[in-house]
């Protein structure tokens, strides 16, 4: 073991410098005018595959983007592990907001810029590299292991589920590890063990047939931004609760013990607004931060389009205005019932004098993946060796919709073994990866191999 872990401290210039060539190609899913670097990232993605010794690394066509599927049998005596990962990456946006270019990695100190370097490209490196490093260094793995890497997480992952279904023999496991999530704090080894679901809509508002002259029809016609403006701002309560009705009836309370893990994390409020640079917290009344963002569920405006915001002034009534809204679910919540809740609770809110039209864009659904598991305890033995600190164990607020998918199909515990930050900007201009992460997530890969193949 270890001339595997030296074998990795001497290649981590290697690493980087593959990562980086991996976080030039520009797969973000999103986007059509990607889609052939979205096959170019799964074709680089089985190279690396190939050169990190599995026997079986392939691309297999989707309705969408590209599947990527690889496994090395060593013996049907020996358990198996499934690492799943997706290469796409969010859209850049705005440029003028990045400080590198966000398709040119750099490295400033200790974190490499670019994006998809915490998400997920990175975080889906490590468990390449441990097996490289087990292959070049012992000659085999102490265990089957198989990968499962998907180029569509970041749009909803559409396509996945019918792959998984239809693939149960193929990707049949003993245990499926991702990391997609987050450390609690630099250097901390963390596993989390629940994530919030998500239900993600879209309202179009519809007025006028076209755009109107402000002057010469304002005060007669509904003004779609004002309607729409109007119906967001009625979806929380003064106390930031979600006015839709039965919006809470399935959410399960947290438990005395729960309250209590989360108190030890010594989560600091005053830390937190300054690092995001607010002046203060703001959320539903009677919960803690860390309650509110692990497990209580949420509504967001995530963004509004309608009227004219180009340069200089163009006074109208736009004729449509639209808005999306991502809502986090926390357990025992049914995306498709809230999707039922919302739509219907809108269609209420919106005045005559418009028309409303409710689209779901995607959901999934929340999920508590199993603290006792034999995975779990071999992952945070694994990292606690690699991290030489104690774990903590966490809920996030994110979602992962396929860990769902992975426990009805697979019948496979997942174990959430996160290597990046909340503070690396995923999603946000400037992301970026800790390197020392990146690294130590590779021993603990290693480490859990090792230990998960007795």
């Amino acid at each position: 073991m270890s001339s595997t872990i030296s074998y990795i401290k001497e290649n981590r210039s290697r690493y980087i410098e593959e990562l980086n060539e991996y976080l030039r190609i520009p797969s973000v899913s999103a986007e059509n005018e990607h889609k052939a670097d979205m096959y170019r990232a799964a074709k680089f993605t089985v190279q690396k595959l190939k050169d990190a010794g599995m026997t079986t690394a392939k691309i297999f066509d989707t309705n969408g983007h590209p599947i990527v599927f690889a496994e090395i049998k060593v013996s049907a005596s020996k358990p198996t592990i499934l690492f799943y990962g997706h290469y796409d990456v969010q859209p850049a946006g705005d440029l003028k907001l990045w400080n590198t270019k966000p398709f040119e990695p750099t490295v400033i100190g200790d974190k490499l810029f670019a994006r998809g370097a915490t998400d997920d490209k990175g975080q889906l490196f490590v468990h390449i590299k441990s097996v490289e490093a087990l292959m070049k260094t012992v000659g085999e793995l102490p265990l089957n292991v198989k990968y499962l890497i998907e180029g569509e997480e970041e749009i909803g992952s559409e396509n996945l589920d019918v792959f998984i279904n239809k693939n149960k023999d193929l990707l049949k496991c003993d245990a499926v590890v991702i990391s997609d999530t987050s450390l609690y704090a630099p250097g901390v080894p963390t596993l989390t063990y629940g994530l919030r679901g998500l239900c993600y809509m879209e309202i179009e508002v519809t007025g006028p047939n076209r755009d109107l002259h402000s002057g010469t029809y304002g005060g007669a016609v509904a003004n779609p931004v004002n309607v729409l403006d109007d119906m967001i701002s009625k979806l929380h309560d003064k106390k930031g609760k979600i006015t839709i009705d039965n919006f809470y009836d399935d959410v399960i309370k947290l438990t005395k013990a729960e309250r209590e893990n989360f108190k030890k994390l010594k989560f600091s409020e005053k830390a937190y607004a300054k690092e995001i640079g607010v002046a203060e917290l703001a959320g539903e009344e009677g919960y803690t931060t860390l309650e509110r963002q692990w497990a209580r569920p949420t509504l967001d405006c995530n963004g509004i389009n309608g009227g004219y915001t180009g340069e200089g002034a163009k006074t109208i009534i736009p004729s449509k205005a639209s808005a999306k809204i991502s809502m986090r679910l926390v357990p025992n919540q049914d995306p498709k019932k809230i999707e039922k809740l919302f739509t219907k609770y809108i269609k209420q809110l919106a005045p005559k004098s418009v028309k409303v039209s409710v689209t779901s864009l995607h959901g999934g659904y929340p999920v508590v993946t199993p603290i006792d598991s034999k995975a779990t305890l071999v992952a945070s033995k694994a990292m606690e060796k690699a991290f030489k600190k104690k774990i903590v164990y966490m809920k996030e607020g994110g979602s992962i919709p396929v860990v769902a998918t992975f426990a009805k199909e697979l019948k496979a515990p997942t174990v959430l073994m996160g290597l990046g930050l909340d503070s690396e900007n995923l999603h946000s201009p400037n992301e970026h990866f800790s390197l020392t992460h990146f690294m130590l997530g590779i021993e603990s890969s290693v480490y859990f191999l090792e230990e998960f193949g007795k």
